[in-house]
């Protein structure tokens, strides 16, 4: 799973009490799970029951909790019996139920981000600020790319802000050109194929965006990092991206 969450999970299947896998029970009628239940059963658990709502698949509940400092979704069946760590797929769309809990659960902090390197798209002041890690030989970076500008058409309200991540070697020396110049335009020209000018400053903004990607968790490009701190990874057609950036607003101003 992406982000940090094997960390967590591993942290928690080993933290679990030696008598828990020896429990003995009695059919009886089952019961709502309530957060006083979800405490016993993960007793001597090291973190802290937040919250427990049913969860989509029917008879198990998700749990929220504390670990660390981060947020971390398990699943329990309804009588705190039964603890479920991973992947769970809704099959008909092949989503990761447990990874988009995670992204809900932990969202990224946007004001944290520089942006001094970035190329902008859109309307700086816009409501609705979006980060896009790219990387300028991505053939799906340069798709989503020319979204982006059709989407910034559509909606007035919306800004991109690039970072360069060159995760492809050849990428590396690229990045710097466009950086050291702030060029949307020799980006473009990179997801053209064209070639580019050798670098004209000395940068460590490649590093520090490939340490801020290591430490989101972003593996690969391109990635969103939508208003309300949510992570979102691949392509967007127009339609698929307006609606999830519809989906993920920021909070109104205070």
């Amino acid at each position: 799973m992406r982000l940090a969450l094997p960390l967590f999970l591993f942290i928690l299947l080993n933290s679990l009490p030696a008598y828990a896998a020896g429990s003995s029970h009695q059919q009886t009628e089952p019961q709502p799970l309530t957060k006083a239940a979800a405490i016993e059963a993960l007793r001597g658990i090291q973190g802290e029951v937040l919250s427990v709502e049913p969860a989509e698949i029917p008879g198990l509940y998700l749990v929220t909790m504390k670990m660390q400092d981060k947020n971390v979704p398990i699943y329990l069946d309804g009588d705190g019996l039964y603890l479920f760590t991973g992947n769970i797929i809704r099959i008909k769309d092949r989503k990761n139920l447990t990874e988009e809990h995670y992204q809900r659960l932990n969202p990224v902090d946007t004001t944290n981000i520089p942006l001094d390197d970035a190329l902008t798209l859109g309307n700086p002041d816009a409501t609705q600020q979006i980060v896009v890690f790219t990387d300028p030989h991505c053939p799906y970076c340069s798709k989503l790319h020319k979204v982006l500008h059709e989407a910034v058409k559509a909606n007035p309200d919306l800004a991109f802000h690039t970072k360069l991540i060159p995760l492809k070697k050849s990428s590396k020396k690229i990045s710097q050109t466009i950086i050291c110049n702030k060029s949307m335009e020799q980006l473009e020209m990179a997801f053209a194929g064209q070639s580019l000018p050798e670098p004209s400053c000395e940068t460590d903004a490649i590093e520090e965006n490939l340490k801020l990607a290591q430490k989101l968790g972003i593996r690969g490009t391109p990635t969103l990092i939508l208003p309300n701190g949510k992570i979102s990874p691949g392509y967007r057609s127009l339609d698929e991206l307006l609606k999830l950036i519809g989906e993920n607003q920021a909070a109104p101003a205070k």
